[in-house]
């Protein structure tokens, strides 16, 4: 089966040659705006020294003017070039993080699920941070490139009054680069560690949000809160690891920068004593080796941030390189076709085997609820075809055989324990806003109550997870959602669990009713919707044991009645 997308780049360096290729232009306004900052900057020193030689030969108020106009020449130059050569890149940057950040969760959001091996906050952090530092090598380039033309400039310009100094301009840089290159490796397997490290810490911290009331339920909290704690402080010594060997980075880089300004200073004075310069070329040489500092530490720190960059870029392609858990097929289903399985084999199912016909509203009394959730990852296409045995077909076709915008527009499985999100009960209700059947759902799910007791009525404001919904609203805001997206096929699991018994009774009512027509199969052991139900399949030891009615399975199987009866 198989999906329209594009393709992905497979490798962390594949994606940092995306981000360049598609920000060519930007990276080459920005670029040239950013070297001629930096050529402005090293202008300023060279001008002050032809400056003084000038002066010393000509005085004069025409030569004083020349020269103040000449400086504020370069200082403008610096200033303009400096503001929109950043502005240009940062915005970039931005758009070029956005791009990855919705990428990842473009990703995270297909209907067909990807073989990533990471928890939903593992992605979250790769949506977030990741993109953000994978986007930074749209400035790192630029700037990269403009210090290398301050160094070049100023080697030059030092080359041209002394070639020992452009020399040692020359070498001391090669050198200062050559020995960070080697420091900057071992920042780029830490910063890897650490992102790992901090990505499981905010896996579990959106595992314990997202299961914060059963764990309070039997006590588990505490355990729970333990087991963060110790992933945040292996999160945190991996941290603090990298932040001493980026400190020494940044040390060595500043006492290298600092001993190579200090011998062309020095280099400079004893030429000048010697008479091999003249106190021009001094003064131009002294004004450079101050300022070359500045280029030559923004040059050095350019190995760790490409480091950084191409560690999370590769944390990127674990997401957007990774194999989908199945192929899908180009094949419709035929009309509303009912649901089938043929001998399925998973988990705790065995051999099973049951026949739901177009319009037929059927019951699914499981015994266990491993067997009825091993059913429901079947059904919502989470397990790969090749993970299990037998056949599964929807409307006549194999399950494999369907195209995944088919299968969900025909088949709609709600679990029990279905997301509900922030917004209001409206976009619960219709997200996508299809001016779908949302009175008839409200209505048959009984969340009018819910409705009418608020001001806004559907457009009540809900916050993330239905915090502020109880237990039975959140399930019965969810079976209105997928009553309103009215499937051919339609599964609900355990839809009544934590509501009332009228209200249940109302709702298994108003099933029949507004599914009448559609083929609805319910895994539950609610009385009423057995009761509601054409025919009962009983599952049990894996597979189908018993099927009647609800009310002749009470008065023959004994086991049944017994495990239903409430």
């Amino acid at each position: 089966m198989t999906t329209p997308d594009r393709p992905e780049p497979r490798t962390g360096a594949a994606i940092l040659r995306t981000a360049l290729r598609r920000n060519a232009g930007a990276m080459a306004w920005g670029t040239l705006l950013m070297g001629m900052y930096q050529a402005g900057e090293t202008a300023f020193p060279i001008a002050l020294g032809l400056i003084v030689e000038h002066t010393m030969r000509e005085r004069g108020l025409g030569s004083l003017a020349l020269s103040i106009a000449a400086l504020a020449v370069i200082i403008t130059t610096v200033s303009l070039s400096w503001r929109f050569g950043m502005r240009i890149l940062q915005k970039a940057n931005t758009t070029e993080a956005h791009r990855w950040r919705v990428r990842v969760a473009a990703c995270g959001l297909q209907p067909v699920a990807r073989k990533t091996g990471l928890k939903s906050g593992e992605v979250l952090t790769i949506a977030t941070e990741d993109a953000d530092q994978t986007a930074d090598i749209i400035e790192v380039v630029p700037l990269l490139i403009s210090s290398l033309v301050a160094v070049l400039i100023t080697a030059v310009a030092l080359g041209i009054a002394s070639v020992r100094l452009g020399l040692l301009v020359i070498v001391g840089t090669v050198a200062i680069l050559s020995i960070l290159s080697v420091m900057s490796k071992r920042i780029g397997d830490g910063t890897r560690e650490q992102q790992a490290r901090v990505a499981r810490a905010g896996a579990k911290v959106a595992d314990l949000i997202s299961g914060l009331r059963p764990l309070h339920g039997f006590g588990g909290n505490h355990a729970a809160f333990l087991s963060y704690r110790r992933l945040s402080a292996e999160a945190r010594n991996q941290a603090v690891a990298v932040a001493k060997v980026n400190g020494a980075y940044a040390g060595t880089a500043l006492t290298l920068n600092a001993i190579l300004a200090a011998a062309v200073t020095l280099t400079a004075g004893w030429e000048a004593l010697s008479g091999d310069i003249t106190i021009g070329q001094l003064v131009m040489a002294v004004g450079l080796a101050q300022f070359i500092m500045e280029p030559l530490k923004l040059f050095s720190e350019m190995p760790k941030y490409v480091v950084v960059a191409r560690a999370s870029a590769e944390r990127m392609a674990l997401v957007l390189a990774a194999p989908p858990v199945l192929t899908p097929g180009s094949a419709r289903p035929s009309g509303d076709g009912g649901l089938e399985l043929d001998g399925v084999r998973y988990g705790a199912l065995r051999d099973l085997k049951f026949h739901v016909s177009a319009g037929e509203f059927v019951a699914i009394a499981a015994y266990q609820a491993r067997e009825a959730a091993d059913l429901v990852s079947i059904l919502a296409a989470n397990v790969p075809p090749d993970a299990y045995e037998g056949v599964v077909r929807v409307g006549g076709h194999p399950l494999t055989d369907l195209s995944i915008d088919a299968v969900r527009e025909h088949l709609l499985v709600n679990p029990y324990d279905a997301e509900i999100f922030a917004g209001t009960l409206r976009t619960n209700i219709d997200p996508a806003d299809a001016g779908r059947m949302i009175p008839e759902a409200v209505e048959a799910s009984m969340l009018t109550d819910v409705v009418a007791l608020h001001r806004d009525g559907l457009d009540h404001a809900v916050r993330d997870r239905g915090a502020n919904l109880s237990g039975g609203q959140r399930q019965r805001l969810s079976l209105a959602r997928a009553l309103a997206a009215d499937p051919a096929v339609l599964v609900l699991h355990d839809p009544t669990t934590a509501v009332d018994a009228v209200t249940e009774q109302l709702i298994a009512r108003n099933l029949t009713g507004l599914r009448h027509d559609r083929t609805t199969i319910v895994i539950t052991s609610s009385p009423a919707i057995l009761d509601a139900a054409d025919r009962v399949l009983v599952l049990d030891g894996g597979t189908i044991t018993a099927e009647d009615t609800h009310r002749n399975l009470l008065t023959s199987d004994e086991t049944y009645r017994q495990a239903v009866a409430r």
